[in-house]
This record gives structure tokens, sequence and C-alpha cells, in this order.
């Protein structure tokens, strides 16, 4: 029966300083750098009620936010707004806004899922 292999302890950082600390089962081929270190844990407190509530505000501008950048790249690349500065919407969104052609179809395409959405009559409104 095989026996299961000896685990190796790694090297703290006092022993990286001092090699002769070292364990005697920590091979050259360990990284003598690494080291484990123990942190104690930070308590973190619940959300008042009041931070809930600002929470959940936050995040319903933030879900409104693609959905109203969506609608308003479909209209600007509808109605060829951007002809008067640039030859593509792919070229003005890039300079405008920093977004490549994939980023700028995305909110597009989002907006128009969320358009489609709104038509079902079992939809949730995600948007608040």
């Amino acid at each position: 029966m095989d026996t299961p292999p000896h685990k190796r302890k790694k090297a703290t950082s006092a022993a990286s300083r001092n090699p002769e600390s070292l364990n005697s089962d920590i091979t050259p081929l360990e990284d003598p750098a690494s080291a484990i270190i123990d942190v104690p844990a930070v308590e973190v407190p619940e959300l008042t009620e009041q931070e809930q509530s600002d929470r959940l505000h936050l995040e319903r501008k933030v879900e409104r936010a693609f959905f109203e950048a969506g609608k308003a790249l479909m209209e600007l690349r509808d109605h060829r707004l951007y002809r008067s500065t640039h030859s593509t919407f792919e070229e003005y969104c890039k300079d405008r806004f920093s977004y490549n052609r994939s980023r700028s179809y995305q909110l597009i395409d989002a907006a128009i899922v969320v358009d489609n959405l709104h038509k079902c009559p079992q939809f949730v409104d995600i948007l608040g």
C-alpha cells in the first residue's frame, strides 16, 4: 500500500531572513520568500435600514443606467446623429465614449431585451 505524500511546511518570513531556522523538511525547490501570515478577522457591522434603502436605490440607478445608455446609443445610431463628425457609428462611439463596437452593441442589445421584457405580462420590473 502506498503511503500518502508528506506535507511540507511553508517558510515563514522570519525563516526567510534566517536560513538556519528553516525546518529540515523544506526542500530547496520551495520558494523561500513564501510565508503564511495570520490576519485577525475584522467584524463588519450589518447594514442599517437606511443603508439598505440607499443600496437598493443606488443599485436601481446602475440598472437604469445601462438601459438608458443603450436606448440613447440606439437612437444616435438609428438617426445617424453622429454623421456631422464621424463617418461611422463605431468610430463615433470609440471617440466620444471610449466604447468599442462590441460594448456599444451590448448596451443596445440589453436595452432591446428590457424593452421586450416590458411587453411580457409576467415581467418583474427590474428597473423599479
